[in-house]
């Protein structure tokens, strides 16, 4: 329904009341609605699950329609991402946010600080949810507030012009809320635990879930050693869990991401259940590193698998897990994919020890020879050395090539002597295009950074302190911040407006008139930024 439309039910309603409601105005119930236009979660996550959806046929048509997405471990950190991204390239059009189960352990925890192993509270994510979509919302409240400010001024002028214009932009107006992509670590338990978690992630507004295949109680961070995997009917159980939550909600087009580990994974609690030959745990045993027996030398305790006709034993460790043969991960990535595709997920993250995009492309292209449309959500890790591998990338790339490489030292290649050589340029342009290099030769459909503001926040917080606390003083908030917010047009510089004051003050006109106390006026400080 049209803004006008909208106020012209309104005035209706109203009349309808005998007076008694001649105090509400139609028109400010209208931008109120157009404020706050998710009601639910729910409402979000339907809304966000179908553009989704529509990205990843885009991409399917076309991988240059790749999406990309930084990790927010904050309302605030969230809603100033996508003002930034309205503000520089005028849409929000393929960009999402990430909510990082690595920064929600490090730095939302009750307990403190946490590595990546979900011992944190698991409700902690979906209050982040809650929380990331509470700001995206209130982003829109704010700038749909100065808008209609804007009209007001304009009537008040007699500038009709101005007003339809304006008007206009408020009904095409383009929301910063997006899609998030939630990582709902291994589960925090079994199926059950799994399904009850996913249910409130999705009430919170999450479209898309990131499951991963280790053992919830051995769950390791994926760029850490010591990972432990599941068989994969065990993992497949917890898949169908997140389904199940996002059909009993509504959310028919929910997005279920699956994320193996298998390529740093050597170990496996479990022996998996096989029926019959080359049936998916005989699959998922063939991987184990084994040793034939003689009956006769079996030992108490041992575990034996019958495979066309030898008896093997797996190995298994002190710990009681059981490894997997070197080299197998690969393989195992692989299998791992197309049985997600094929039990019903609908996007990939195969973890990899550093950004190389023809390993990731030798993966999928296996992968799609099954399901030719399997797409990727892929990790631009800042636990990557990106400088170190790319350089080394490319140093590797020219021996082969048989070009002189005599002025570099491969080991020592992050060293600030080499930024400007012509290695360290080609390196620099790799890691420029990789995100759409990889996209076209990768079947990387949606490309983000897990970390970035943590470490955005502690270097910038680094910055301030060494400038602030010496013998910049006041200069280095003033210099390094201020200033700099004020030319680049950050939002947050007026800091009270980013707060919700000039919507309150709103508020407060539509419910007392003339008699609102309000605070933006003439003696309000922020007015100082008006220039």
């Amino acid at each position: 329904m049209s803004y006008q439309d909208t106020i012209t039910q309104l005035n209706t309603l109203i009349a309808s009341k005998n007076g008694t409601w001649d105090g509400i105005s139609a028109e400010a119930v209208t931008r109120m609605r157009l404020q706050n236009r998710f009601r639910s979660g729910l409402d979000i996550a339907r809304y966000t699950a179908a553009i989704m959806r529509r990205d990843m046929a885009a991409y399917d048509a076309d991988p240059a329609n790749y999406t990309q997405s930084l990790g927010c471990w904050h309302g605030f950190i969230g809603q100033q991402k996508m003002i930034s991204i309205k503000k520089h390239f005028g849409t929000t059009k393929g960009r999402y946010l990430y909510l990082s189960g690595w920064m929600v352990a490090a730095l939302r925890s009750e307990f403190g600080p946490l590595p990546d192993q979900s011992m944190h509270e698991k409700t902690s994510v979906p209050a982040l949810i809650e929380e990331l979509y509470t700001f995206l919302r209130q982003a829109d409240a704010r700038e749909l507030g100065m808008m209609f400010r804007e009209i007001d001024a304009a009537r008040d002028a007699g500038d009709q012009i101005k007003e339809k214009q304006l008007l206009g932009q408020v009904e095409n107006y383009q929301t910063h809320v997006v899609p998030i992509i939630a990582d709902i670590d291994a589960g925090f338990g079994n199926a059950e635990a799994t399904y009850l978690l996913a249910r409130k992630m999705i009430e919170a507004g999450a479209c898309a879930l990131q499951i991963e295949n280790q053992v919830s109680d051995e769950k390791q961070c994926g760029h850490q050693d010591g990972k432990v995997t599941v068989p994969h009917e065990d993992f497949l159980a917890k898949v169908r869990a997140c389904r199940y939550a996002f059909l009993e909600l509504g959310i028919e087009d929910g997005i279920v991401v699956t994320r193996t580990d298998s390529l740093g994974a050597g170990l496996t609690k479990q022996i998996a259940i096989s029926n019959e030959p080359g049936d998916i745990g005989d699959q998922y045993n063939s991987f184990l590193d084994c040793e034939e027996i003689d009956p006769a030398t079996a030992r108490n305790g041992d575990v034996i698998l019958n495979r066309d006709g030898k008896l093997l034993r797996p190995k298994r460790l002190p710990s009681n897990l059981f490894q997997f043969r070197p080299g197998t991960g690969a393989d195992r990535c692989v299998l791992d994919c197309i049985t997600s595709l094929q039990h019903g997920a609908d996007l990939l993250w195969i973890e990899t020890e550093k950004p190389h995009i023809e390993q990731i492309a030798s993966m999928v292209d296996r992968i799609r020879e099954v399901v030719p449309n399997a797409k990727l959500v892929y990790n631009n890790s800042p636990s990557f050395n990106w400088t170190l591998n790319f350089r080394q990338q490319v140093y590797d790339a020219w021996v082969e090539a048989g070009k002189d490489v005599s002025a570099y030292d491969r080991a020592k290649l992050m060293s600030v002597d080499y930024d400007g050589t012509e290695l360290g340029t080609e390196a620099d342009e790799r890691i420029r295009t990789f995100q759409k290099d990889g996209a076209k030769r990768a079947g990387i459909f949606h490309h983000l950074i897990t970390l970035p503001t943590y470490h955005t926040a502690a270097l910038s917080t680094d910055n301030l302190a060494r400038e602030y606390f010496g013998d910049a003083g006041m200069l280095g908030y003033v210099k390094g911040v201020q200033r700099q917010e004020i030319r680049q047009g950050i939002a947050c510089v007026k800091h009270q407006n980013m707060s919700g004051s000039d919507i309150g003050d709103d508020h407060k006109e539509y419910f007392a008139g003339e008699a609102a106390l309000k605070a933006g006026g003439a003696h309000n400080t922020m007015n100082q930024f008006a220039a």
